[in-house]
C-alpha cells in the first residue's frame, strides 16, 4: 500500500518521452492487417480487446491510480462537490485530483489520463481497419458497428474533459503562450492517420470533433441497424447505446451552442436532438430502471449487468491483472465501502461518501438515500441495508458514508469473487434525464413533467417539483440526475457543461478542510484537463496551445 504522500509525490515525477497520441499511431505491438485478413478469430479477438483494454493498467504499476477506465470515473467524481473521501491512514490515490495538487502537464496523473485515452482509441481503429465496411456478415458488421461506438464513446469522453470553457481563473480561454483555445479539446487519430500527421496534428475545435464523433455514431448505426447479429455481451455496445451516446452528444453540444456560440436557435435544435436520441434509447432497448429491491440488493447492487436498466458496462474478470494482483487497483476497492481487501476498507479507511450537502437535499422519502449511511437522529437511521450490519457498526463512525456499490457476490473478503464486477457506463436511467433536461431548455412544464412522472413511477411516488422556471426546473432535473448516477464517473460532463460552480465549504461539510474544500465561482478550472507535456513537445500542431494550468489555484477555504 502506498501513502497518500506517496501518491503525490508519484504524481510530481515527469512524464515518459513518448505522447500517447504519437503512440495511438504508430504501434509497436500490433497485429498486422495481412494476419487479420481470412481470420475471423483474430478479428473476434481484436473486438473483445476493447472492453478487455478498459480494465488494464497503462503506464505504472505501482502507481495504485492507473487502473483504466474506472479510474478516470472514479477521478471525475472526486473532482466534483458529489463525491467525498476520507483521508484516514492516508491511503487516497486520487487527492491529486479532488485536491487538485497533480493536474498540470508535467505530472505522471496527466500522462496516465492521456495516454489511456488513446491506447484505448487504438484498440477501436485496429478493430475498423480490420473490416470491410461493405460485409454482409452480420457478425462482422456487429463488430464493425462496434468499433464505431467504442470510439465514438471515448472520443465524447476526452471531448468533455479537454474542451477549454470560460472559468473563473481563465475566463479568456487564453494558453499559457497567448493563443485563443476557448473550444479546443484533443487531436483526432483515425485508423487512417499516419505518424508524420501525428506530428503535426492540432487540437480539434467543438465544432470538428463534434461531427466526428457524430460521423462515427451514424456509421456506427447503419451497421447495427440491418443485419446485426444478436449481442453477445453488454460489454460491446448495440443499438440503443449508439442512440444513448448521441443523447449525451446533443446535449453536450447544445449546451456550447447556448452558452459560447449564443445560437439559441441551434441550442433549441440540439435539445430537441438530445430528446430524440434519449426516448429513442428507451424505447429501442426496452429497458425498465432499477427496483428499490434491485437497487438495494447486498449482493448485486450495482455490479450487476445483467439488470435490464444497464444498457452498456465493463466488466472485470479473474484473470485481470489488476484482479490478480490483489484486487486493490479496481473500482470494488476504491467505490465499495463493505469489503475487506481494497483502499476503502476499514485497514485503509479511504470511505466514499456522499457531499453532505447532496444527502441533506434529497427526500427522506426518496428509497436512494438509503446508500448512504444516515446521521444520528434521522428518521432513515437503522435502516440502511447493509451487506453485514456488524461490519458496518463497527466501521462506519459517521454519516454519509456509501453502501451504492456492493462487492460481487457480496463477498466482502476474497477479492477473487469479490472484485470481479461489473461497472455501469450507461444505464436507461440516464436517458430519462436527459430527455426530461433537453425538454426543459425548450419547455420547462414539458421538462418537469417528464421528471415528475419518472420520479412518481420509480423512486419517490411523493414527489413534487415545486419550481417552474426554466433554471430552476434544469437545476432540479440534474440535481436528480446526480442522485441517480451518484459514483458512476458522469456527474462532471453535467457540472462542466452547464457552468455550475463546486462548492465544497459550507457548515455541516464532510470535505477535507486542510486539502479540498475549495469553492468556485463558475465551473472550475481544473474541469479543463491540461494536454500531458510529452504531446507539444513531439506534435507541433499541439505546440503553444495546450491549457493553463490551475494546480493548486484555489484557495483551501477552513473558515
Amino acid at each position: 500500500m502506498k501513502t497518500l504522500y506517496k501518491a503525490i509525490a508519484a504524481a510530481t515525477l515527469l512524464t515518459p518521452l513518448f505522447t500517447g497520441c504519437i503512440e495511438e499511431a504508430i504501434p509497436t505491438s500490433s497485429v498486422i492487417q495481412s494476419q487479420l485478413e481470412g481470420n475471423p478469430a483474430a478479428t473476434e479477438a481484436l473486438v473483445w480487446g476493447m472492453p478487455g483494454r478498459m480494465n488494464q493498467i497503462t503506464l505504472d504499476a505501482d502507481t495504485h491510480c492507473d487502473f483504466g477506465y474506472p479510474a478516470i470515473m472514479h477521478m471525475r467524481d472526486v473532482m466534483t462537490e458529489d463525491m467525498s473521501v476520507r483521508y484516514a491512514g492516508g491511503y487516497d490515490w486520487f487527492s491529486g485530483w479532488s485536491a487538485n495538487l497533480a493536474t498540470g502537464p508535467n505530472k505522471l496523473f496527466t500522462q496516465i489520463v492521456w495516454n489511456y485515452f488513446y491506447e484505448q482509441i487504438l484498440t477501436s481503429n485496429k478493430t475498423i481497419s480490420a473490416i470491410d465496411i461493405n460485409t454482409d456478415s452480420p457478425e462482422l458488421r456487429s463488430y464493425l458497428g462496434a468499433g464505431y461506438a467504442y470510439r465514438a464513446f471515448i472520443y465524447l469522453d476526452m471531448a468533455r474533459m479537454y474542451e477549454v470553457l470560460p472559468n473563473d481563473l481563465f475566463p479568456d480561454c487564453m494558453s499559457p503562450d497567448g493563443n485563443d483555445i476557448k473550444g479546443l479539446t484533443v487531436p483526432i487519430v483515425t485508423e487512417e492517420t499516419t505518424e508524420e500527421q501525428s506530428r503535426n496534428n492540432p487540437r480539434a475545435s467543438h465544432s470538428e470533433i463534434f461531427n466526428f464523433i457524430k460521423g462515427d455514431l451514424e456509421t456506427a448505426v447503419s451497421l447495427l441497424s440491418t443485419n446485426a447479429a444478436a449481442r453477445v455481451s453488454k460489454t460491446i455496445p448495440n443499438l440503443p447505446v449508439v442512440y444513448g451516446l448521441m443523447a449525451r452528444m446533443y446535449l453536450w453540444d447544445a449546451s456550447y451552442q447556448a452558452e459560447i456560440n449564443s445560437d439559441a436557435a441551434l441550442a433549441a435544435t440540439q435539445y430537441d436532438n438530445a430528446a430524440k436520441y434519449a426516448r429513442l434509447a428507451i424505447s429501442e432497448s426496452g429497458a425498465v430502471p432499477l427496483t428499490e429491491s434491485e437497487w438495494q440488493s447486498t449482493t448485486s447492487g450495482f455490479n450487476d449487468s445483467s439488470f435490464s436498466s444497464w444498457l452498456f458496462a465493463g466488466q472485470y474478470n479473474k484473470e485481470d491483472d489488476v484482479v490478480v494482483a490483489g484486487g486493490i487497483r479496481t473500482f470494488t476497492s476504491f467505490c465499495s465501502n463493505e469489503q475487506n481487501f481494497g483502499y476503502a476498507a476499514p485497514e485503509q479507511g479511504s470511505f466514499t461518501e456522499i457531499g453532505a450537502s447532496l444527502y441533506e437535499r434529497l427526500s427522506d422519502r426518496d428509497f436512494r438515500k438509503l446508500s448512504f449511511v444516515a446521521p444520528e437522529g434521522s428518521v432513515l437511521k437503522g435502516r440502511e441495508p447493509f451487506l453485514d450490519k456488524e461490519f458496518a457498526a463497527a466501521n462506519f463512525d459517521g454519516p454519509y458514508i456509501a453502501i451504492k456499490f456492493r462487492p460481487g457476490e457480496g463477498n466482502m473478503t476474497d477479492y477473487n469473487v469479490g472484485a470481479v464486477v461489473a461497472y455501469p457506463l450507461m444505464r436507461v436511467e440516464e436517458m430519462y434525464f436527459i430527455e426530461a433536461e433537453a425538454k426543459a431548455h425548450n419547455n420547462p412544464a414539458e421538462g418537469n413533467n417528464l421528471l415528475t412522472t419518472f420520479m412518481k413511477a420509480y423512486r419517490n411516488p411523493n414527489y413534487t417539483n415545486y419550481v417552474s422556471d426554466e433554471d430552476g426546473v434544469v437545476e432540479e432535473i440534474v440535481f436528480q440526475k446526480r442522485i441517480e448516477l451518484w459514483g458512476e464517473g458522469l456527474s462532471f460532463f453535467d457540472i462542466k457543461r452547464l457552468n455550475m460552480p463546486v462548492t465544497r465549504f459550507y457548515d455541516g461539510t464532510n470535505f477535507d478542510i486542510t486539502l479540498n474544500t475549495f469553492n468556485t465561482n463558475t465551473r472550475p478550472a481544473w474541469m479543463n484537463f491540461c494536454i500531458v507535456q510529452t504531446e507539444p513537445n513531439n506534435n507541433t500542431g499541439v505546440a503553444g496551445y495546450n491549457t493553463p494550468s490551475c494546480e493548486q489555484a484555489y484557495p483551501v477555504i477552513s473558515q
